[in-house]
């Protein structure tokens, strides 16, 4: 089942990226993606969710607040 969560992209000090979903209090680093730039691909966040992010410009400041899905587990 997939899912829409509200998911908010930063940059942290070490020059990573994280997401923040308010809904769950829940703050992950972004382990993997599927595009250099995130936008229009799929991350995988260190829990092991996996968030499909939109279309957006690769020069996009952040922090943003997106909607993305969440992708159902592979399990």
């Amino acid at each position: 089942m997939e899912t829409i969560v509200k998911v908010m992209i930063r940059k942290t000090s070490a020059s990573t990226f994280s997401a923040y979903i308010a809904k769950k209090d829940l703050e992950e680093p972004i382990a993997a993606a599927d595009r250099l730039e995130l936008w229009g691909g799929t991350i995988t966040l260190a829990n092991g969710w996996k968030l499909e992010l939109p279309e957006m410009p690769a020069d996009t400041p952040l922090p943003i607040t997106v909607e993305a899905r969440r992708l159902a587990d592979e399990d």
